[in-house]
């Protein structure tokens, strides 16, 4: 029987990195240049901050204060105790491309993926580096060659997972304790690595696409498939369900008042030139059912 899926937010843009954070949902919009949160049923909306830059990845130091990523200018911008945006680190240095997606650990470390080539515009495809941000704004690479670093979870024994959304894998890094990261392994593959410099020729040897995810109480992992329109659930290096939906989705997060809600960011597609001139972007919700 499929899950019945609410829908939480609507007339957006294009929404990502949802997180659950002081009993509101929070998510990106790309092309209001927003940070928005709401209640779980989306009501009671709120403006976090304005990001001119494109926000994308969102975060929190241990103190609570807010981190986004500001896509087009390269930068992670925190946001202060009376509401002022600041720049916690400029990462211009070391990435070519567009910013994306990031997770903040306990220790307010910020791992960030970057796209690595320009997408949007369909350039030869390249691969990235993931990047780590200390609490004190420093900047270090964690992992190279990556193909398309963007959404990453945390597990219980320490491991890093990152979804290479053009390579066909999500990759598993130990985290050691100065919060570098071991070398790559496969934590799930789901197809060969794509070859050839070409964009359409990567697309059509992907398998799925993993893009925004998070991982749930038993280490599994939900992970939005960026080209398949589906939610996948992902364990023990194999698919175990997946949720269909009628539109692209691009990420995922847990939360709600029992943490067992599951948030979509749902749009059409993720090409730019059309998400930019339209409010199709949704939020939607899904309840899951209990662990064990």
């Amino acid at each position: 029987m499929a899950p019945e899926v609410a829908v939480v937010l609507e007339g957006y843009t294009y929404f990502e990195c949802p997180r659950w954070h002081e009993n509101r949902v929070w998510v990106s919009d790309f092309y209001t240049y927003q940070v928005i949160s709401a209640r779980e049923d989306g009501t009671d909306i709120r403006v976090e901050a304005e990001v001119p830059g494109q926000p994308s990845g969102l975060g929190w130091l241990p103190d609570g204060r807010l981190l986004v990523v500001s896509m087009r200018d390269q930068k992670i911008l925190r946001r202060e105790s009376d509401g002022e945006l600041v720049v916690h680190a400029d990462l211009s240095e070391y990435v070519s491309a567009n910013v994306n997606d990031m997770l903040v650990d306990a220790q307010g470390r910020a791992y960030v993926g970057n796209f690595g080539f320009d997408l949007m515009n369909l350039a030869p495809v390249e691969t990235a580096d993931l990047l780590r941000v200390d609490p004190d704004g420093s900047v270090h690479v964690v992992a190279r060659d990556l193909h398309f670093p963007n959404g990453m979870a945390l597990t219980s024994t320490g491991d890093l997972l990152v979804d290479e959304t053009l390579g066909n894998r999500i990759s598993a890094f130990a985290v050691q304790a100065d919060g570098s990261l071991s070398e790559r392994r496969d934590w799930v593959s789901f197809g060969p690595v794509p070859g050839g410099p070409e964009m359409e020729t990567t697309l059509a040897q992907i398998v799925v696409a993993p893009d925004g995810c998070c991982i749930d109480g038993d280490d599994s992992m939900w992970v939005a498939d960026a080209l398949g329109s589906r939610v996948l659930h992902v364990s023990a290096g194999k698919i175990i369900d997946e949720i269909a939906f009628d539109s692209g989705v691009f990420a995922c997060g847990l939360g709600g008042s029992d943490g067992r809600t599951l948030f979509v960011c749902a749009a059409p597609d993720f090409n730019e030139h059309a998400r930019k001139v339209a409010n199709e972007g949704k939020l939607l919700s899904i309840r899951l059912e209990p662990l064990g």
